[in-house]
């Protein structure tokens, strides 16, 4: 899945058929909804910014390695001010045994 905006250059008839032939399905925030993916946009700004900024990888591999390690760093243990200070881990945790 690749998330853009809905700007005409992601909307673009070549660019969506780039998508179908490479099998990666678009998704689009709701028209005038720009909080809609507030979330991931949120996650990728500290995945640059805590990450890949402040990394030069040497192969492929290496990044691929290095973003799954984050990717498991950031829902295991970073704590995040919209989940009340708690990992997404946690805070799943704890809202399906509350609701138990």
């Amino acid at each position: 899945m690749l998330h853009s905006d809905r700007g005409g250059q992601y909307c673009a008839y070549d660019y969506r058929a780039l998508l179908r032939r490479h099998r990666i399905v678009p998704s689009y925030s709701r028209r005038g909804n720009c909080c809609d993916n507030a979330a991931m946009e949120s996650f990728f700004r500290s995945l640059k910014a805590e990450r890949v900024c402040l990394t030069r990888y040497a192969t492929y591999q290496e990044a691929k390695t290095d973003l799954f390690d984050y990717i498991r760093f950031y829902n295991h243990r970073r704590h995040h001010s919209t989940l009340c200070y708690l990992s997404p881990m946690e805070f799943e945790r704890r809202n399906a045994s509350s609701s138990s």
